[in-house]
């Protein structure tokens, strides 16, 4: 990448361009940047549309779901033509259309922990549009031993939260510590969402990470942002670091490829 924008480029991105905290300098951070998400649908659908409309230079796609009629209620970068098909390639074909300029590394796998610190280490960010959670709770874990920060985003019925967890903060885990008890909290299998719920989170996830990406100031720093759409209310609530967590905390492990996970997906040290 040259040292200025081209004019095709100038014209592209006008209009963040005349943000006071977005010049070319920022816009060119943008497009050398390299930013994972983790999950292909209702969340992710929102963060590759606006991390590819703004002009991330890379985004990796981790999934290994096909997409599914019933998709596409919620998951606006798939389309009727995309149905059995990966939704990784799907989300690649979309950002081509929207901005060619944009890399895709797509990863037809889901996010395990065999291999996830090989996964994660390349990129600035790793966005949390996932559906489960162990998966969650191994992006969350190799991203903080990579130092690396975590956006998470979660949705269920009118409500979702994020919120954005960065090295020297809590994580995850300062939030849940352990796998939830059997049928607390839906994970993985169909439930109610609405539509807007999961692009309104998404989108926030998004802003997060470019915030990061551009060491912008005025960033969701250790709170837990709740959004519910019945009555349209945001609720900010802070969260500190756990002590004893033992990702981030006072006698946290040191190597992501030592992880070992009990069955309520505890750290085994």
């Amino acid at each position: 990448m040259g040292d200025t924008l081209s004019p095709r480029q100038r014209d592209r991105y006008s209009r963040q361009l005349l943000i006071d905290s977005v010049g070319e300098p920022e816009q060119r951070m943008l497009l050398s940047s390299r930013v994972l998400v983790a999950g292909a649908g209702g969340l992710g659908s929102a963060v590759i549309q606006s991390l590819a409309a703004a002009g991330v230079g890379t985004i990796g796609i981790v999934d290994d779901g096909e997409v599914k009629r019933s998709n596409l209620q919620r998951q606006v970068i798939h389309t009727v033509d995309d149905i059995g098909k990966p939704k990784v390639e799907s989300a690649a074909r979309y950002v081509e259309a929207l901005n060619p300029e944009v890399t895709v590394e797509t990863h037809l796998e889901r996010l395990q922990l065999e291999g996830a610190a090989a996964l994660v280490e390349p990129y600035d960010v790793v966005i949390d549009a996932l559906d489960n959670f162990r998966a969650r709770f191994v992006g969350n874990d190799v991203a903080r031993l990579a130092g690396i920060p975590f956006v998470h985003g979660a949705v269920y019925g009118f409500e979702g939260q994020m919120m954005a967890f960065r090295p020297g903060g809590p994580c995850y885990r300062c939030l849940l510590p352990e796998l939830p008890d059997a049928g607390a909290i839906p994970s993985g299998e169909p439930m109610g969402i609405f539509p807007p719920v999961p692009l309104t989170i998404g989108c926030l996830q998004a802003m997060e990470a470019l915030k990061h990406v551009l060491d912008l100031d005025e960033v969701l720093d250790d709170e837990l942002l709740r959004y519910d759409a019945t009555d349209v209310t945001f609720t900010r609530t802070p969260l500190e670091v756990d002590p004893d967590c033992p990702v981030c905390g006072s006698d946290s492990v040191d190597s992501a490829t030592a992880l070992e996970y009990d069955e309520r997906c505890r750290i085994v040290v």
